[in-house]
């Protein structure tokens, strides 16, 4: 296993301080190591997380090369050649795992922002007191954008949330966290193979959740309730000027009604399949609370606002692949799990074989069908090499 920092690199350099994980704790659980602590409904911060990975290091005890960057990979006449920060190494089968957040989205209308107003990525916030004095505008509003939000609000700044498309959900649902409802009623285990439209459930934004002792819900309500202010998508910069989408309205309300078919099938499997005596009776959310009117522009030069974060999303990087895989949208092109090249693999990508796929606990049954399709490939591959040996001879 090569890893260009330590373990856990992403967790121990790449989060911001007060971070917690989204899925409850019984759900954090790798093979042989999960959560063992007094509070099973609580949510892993940082910390834990690492302590988590390592733990699993030790447990697995596989051979893992820590500092070592892949520079390269690229195919050979028996396999593949990884050049690394220490080396060449080759192999007949490689598995990536790099995962699908390796560089922040930013739009590239973001160059033109007036250059007195910072702005940062999720990457590299860590706290609101490294931000200047001032407003802020969090761009984007899924599970970091919103939590991001709620944390600057609260240390005292104006915050202005510009809102896409976006996933709500309440954080807990008749009793029970929702993320117990979607592993009870097995929309996680859905496999990609059943999933209707592929493309569109890869691309998926997280859901708007935070982890919280209070098992609050975070959701554009509650955001507003505290003094946020929502906006648009953003559009486009002119004059330093942002502009910003009309269409909040429509975004908001079609995030209501996925929720609302997503609640109906939580009821419709406690009805005939669920016989759970501890689940409440079902429940229903206000709709979200779209202002009247919300502004289309915004004047970055007028010193309203100091500070862009952009949690706009984020895409893997995989400039090192020299291997012609990667589609025109930068996307790795593979049928759960099996790239299209031989003795290619990969694990960790948003719903790579099941719904779960980038769900710490959901990385064990796919890795189990990814490694056993490479294993008969490894065979199929060993009674190639002797038969055509023996041919030659």
């Amino acid at each position: 296993m090569l890893e260009r920092g330590e373990v856990a690199n992403s967790w121990r350099r790449e989060r911001w301080d007060s971070l917690r994980l989204l899925t409850p704790n019984w759900q954090s659980r790798l093979p042989g190591v999960r959560y063992e602590g007094p509070d099973p409904d609580g949510y892993m911060t940082n910390a834990e997380v690492v302590e988590l990975i390592t733990r699993f290091a030790e447990h697995a005890r596989a051979p893992v090369r820590t500092g070592t960057n892949v520079t390269s990979l690229r195919r050979t006449d028996d396999g593949y050649e990884v050049t690394t920060s220490h080396g060449e190494i080759r192999s007949r089968s490689v598995v990536i795992a790099t995962g699908a957040c390796n560089r922040p989205t930013v739009p590239a209308f973001a160059a033109a922002l007036p250059p007195d107003v910072e702005q940062l990525t999720p990457f590299e916030y860590r706290t609101p007191t490294q931000l200047p004095d001032g407003g802020v505008v969090v761009v984007g509003a899924s599970a970091t954008g919103v939590q991001l939000a709620a944390e600057l609000r609260q240390s005292g700044r104006p915050v202005v949330l510009s809102v896409g498309e976006h996933v709500r959900l309440p954080r807990t649902y008749r009793g029970r966290d929702v993320l117990w409802w979607m592993d009870a009623s097995g929309v996680w285990d859905q496999r990609h193979d059943e999933v209707e439209d592929l493309t569109r459930a890869r691309r998926l934004p997280s859901p708007q959740l935070v982890g919280t002792p209070e098992r609050a819900t975070l959701d554009l309500n509650a955001l507003v309730a505290t003094g946020v202010e929502l906006v648009g998508r953003w559009a486009a910069v002119r004059n330093g000027r942002a502009l910003f989408s009309g269409g909040l309205r429509n975004v908001c309300s079609l995030a209501d009604l996925k929720m609302e078919r997503l609640l109906d099938l939580f009821d419709e499997w406690a009805r005939t399949d669920g016989g759970d005596p501890e689940v409440a009776a079902p429940e229903r959310f206000a709709p979200t609370e779209v202002p009247r009117s919300t502004r289309l522009e915004l004047d970055l030069r007028s010193g309203e606002i100091r500070a862009i974060v952009w949690a706009t999303g984020f895409q893997p990087d995989y400039g090192w692949l020299d291997v012609p895989v990667v589609d025109a949208k930068g996307q790795l092109r593979h049928d759960g799990g099996t790239v299209d090249s031989p003795g290619l693999y990969a694990l960790g990508l948003p719903v790579l074989r099941r719904r779960k796929s980038t769900f710490i606990h959901g990385i064990e049954d796919d890795a189990r069908d990814v490694i056993d399709h490479l294993s008969r490939y490894l065979a199929d591959d060993s009674r190639g090499r002797v038969t055509t040996g023996a041919s030659r001879s």
